[in-house]
């Protein structure tokens, strides 16, 4: 028997009869690549190169496809692909995508049914007030630049069961959430929170940021906050190793009254079903995210595709009225242009869009390359590419002093005696990469940083775990609390004994024996992707310097450079930043299409 080398025709040899193997191979692949379902009126393009190529052939396959009984329909008998609005899944999938319809449908439903349960908001309306009073718009000639955004997130976040808040860095999520729980504990004070991100450095971010935001709120609300612990959403829906569960369902909800999912972005499908039918009646969600940065590694990009669905944000007359009653002054109310009768969508009155940047100034520095990469831009980018800016560099000499400059400040971390004074130090520089191979690669510039710590006697590189090697845990270690994204330094112990150090989820430290964190990688420099959740002072990115790589797009690029706090360099050729900036992650999904098919439930309470 021919071995076959391709995984993908592997898998889709594995059904009989031609008609399927076609869409099997290009359905694997498709999946691989982050998609969650095969568009079947683009398949004949997309299947010219592959091993079924044929085109009399997939002809043939393309007019049969339906009656495949392999091939199921929506409420037909179970089989392992389903046929839907011209999309191909694997059933497992398009389950996943229509148990999140479901639940959407379900808060939905719940929202209208109080539509005009605001008694409670408005009695801590001056409370409310004074928690925003310093947050209002530019003032300037649009009416839409004016208004409070986070005002009216948070105000949105109390009176629905779900919510998402898009923004992004700099425009106050986290600033706004903390206003929300204010609110929350004002209403209730025995209010139970649960914090969760994808990774465990996300969820810790999360929490530092609120803690952070709280000197300005009462005190009572300050303690409360101390009590939250931030959690992976594994952690929070408690995984249950070797296999594709969890312990908390539909049947067992999170306990919570208040659960808030930070990077969102990340979330995969997978796992973003399994969060929404773990929440239960009588729990809120809010999900934040910036809906311009990079989708999940797995597939789906469900954030996204919610944004996207309800690009503007419009309420009805008596939300509005509410919201206007808590903003002071005419100029910064809600104008009519936002106002609208119920659309029916599921989504509406639960997307706000933060606008201001209170990190970033738009018309210069990282605050407008980054806009100007979303937006396609090409004249705003041009600048950058001809002279330096304050906080952008484009070397595109690849430069090795440009690039020693930054990487010298490791030194800072190494020579740091404290552990936790040393993680914090490490995270003030990060190189970051787009790709693993290859002379611009992940693993060669790594490499190349050790050697030139080496060189300086700063490291000493002889054993895997050597002292003062920067670790980046690659999977779930769940008995050890460590989750895949977390990062650590190898340090001796009081007993010169070498152990990987962490930062916990109260902010304190935690120790391992590195053998027991045997998939690691150096950290150095990251992948881009893995990046997600952090920020640092002082960022690198090295570029391939081949333009045609497809993984190089503009949310590529801009979730990179809003890693940056202070100030990005980006090791590019003029040639590979244009034709990223040109190129959008595009994955297919069918929820969209699928929005009306969710029936609109009243949750039981």
């Amino acid at each position: 028997m021919q071995t076959l080398n391709n995984v993908h025709q592997q898998f889709a040899e594995f059904f009989p009869g031609e008609t399927i193997k076609p869409y099997a191979y290009l359905l694997s692949k498709k999946l691989s690549e982050g998609h969650i379902c095969v568009e079947l009126t683009t398949a004949a393009d997309e299947l010219a190169d592959s091993p079924y190529r044929d085109i009399h052939t997939y002809a043939h396959n393309q007019r049969n496809v339906g009656q495949e009984p392999l091939i199921g329909r929506k409420d037909g008998p179970k089989q392992p692909f389903i046929l839907h609005n011209d999309k191909l899944y694997l059933q497992r999938y398009f389950n996943y995508e229509s148990l999140i319809l479901e639940r959407l449908a379900s808060f939905a439903g719940s929202r209208r049914a109080r539509l005009n349960s605001t008694s409670q908001l408005l009695a801590h309306g001056e409370f409310i007030r004074s928690l925003f009073e310093n947050n209002g718009g530019t003032m300037s000639g649009d009416p839409l630049e004016n208004i409070n955004w986070q005002l009216v997130a948070a105000t949105t976040a109390v009176l629905n069961d779900f919510t998402i808040i898009t923004g992004g860095p700099g425009t106050g999520k986290t600033t706004t959430v903390a206003k929300i729980l204010a609110i929350l504990y004002a209403m209730n004070p025995q209010l139970k929170v649960a914090l969760a991100a994808p990774t465990g450095k996300a969820a810790l971010r999360l929490a530092d940021s609120l803690k952070s935001a709280s000197p300005d709120l009462p005190g009572e609300t300050r303690n409360q906050f101390e009590k939250i612990i931030p959690g992976t959403i594994h952690r929070l829906l408690k995984y249950i190793p070797d296999s594709l569960y969890f312990r908390h369902t539909a049947d067992n909800p999170l306990n919570y009254d208040l659960v808030v999912v930070d990077e969102s972005s990340m979330v995969d499908v997978s796992l973003f079903s399994k969060l929404l039918d773990a929440i239960g009646s009588n729990t809120k969600l809010i999900l934040l995210g910036d809906k311009d940065q990079l989708a999940s590694v797995e597939a789906g990009s469900l954030f996204g595709d919610l944004c996207k669905s309800q690009p503007r944000f419009v309420v009805s007359a008596n939300r509005a009225a509410m919201i206007n009653t808590l903003i002071d002054g005419p100029s910064a109310q809600l104008p009519h242009e936002l106002i609208s009768d119920d659309n029916g969508h599921i989504l509406f009155e639960t997307i706000v869009e933060l606008k201001k940047s209170h990190r970033f100034i738009s018309d210069k520095g990282i605050g407008k390359f980054s806009k100007a990469i979303i937006a396609n831009d090409l004249e705003k980018l041009t600048p950058f590419l001809e002279a330096k800016d304050e906080q952008v560099t484009i070397d595109t000499a690849y430069s090795e002093k440009i690039f020693e400059d930054l990487i010298k400040a490791y030194s800072n971390y190494i020579r740091e005696k404290d552990i936790k004074t040393a993680l914090t130090k490490f995270n003030e520089v990060r190189v970051l990469c787009a790709v693993r191979d290859g002379e611009q690669g992940l693993y060669a510039i790594n490499k190349k940083i050790e050697k030139y710590l080496q060189q300086r006697k700063l490291i000493k590189p002889t054993t895997e775990f050597y002292e003062h090697r920067p670790v980046i845990v690659t999977k779930n270690y769940y008995d050890l609390d460590l989750f895949n994204g977390d990062i650590g330094i190898i340090r001796p112990d009081q007993d010169n004994v070498l152990k990987a150090w962490f930062e916990d989820s109260s902010g304190g430290l935690k120790s391992v024996l590195p053998g027991f964190i045997s998939e690691a990688e150096t950290v150095y420099a990251m992948t881009i992707h893995k990046s997600q959740g952090s920020e640092y002072d002082n960022v690198l990115i090295v570029l391939p310097d081949k333009p045609e790589i497809p993984i190089l797009t503009a949310e590529l690029i801009y979730t990179g450079v809003t890693r940056a706090k202070s100030k990005v360099v980006i090791q590019a050729t003029e040639a590979v930043i244009v034709a990223a900036v040109n190129r959008r992650v595009k994955r297919a999904s069918g929820i969209a299409e699928r929005f009306d098919e969710a029936e609109v439930k009243p949750l039981i309470k």
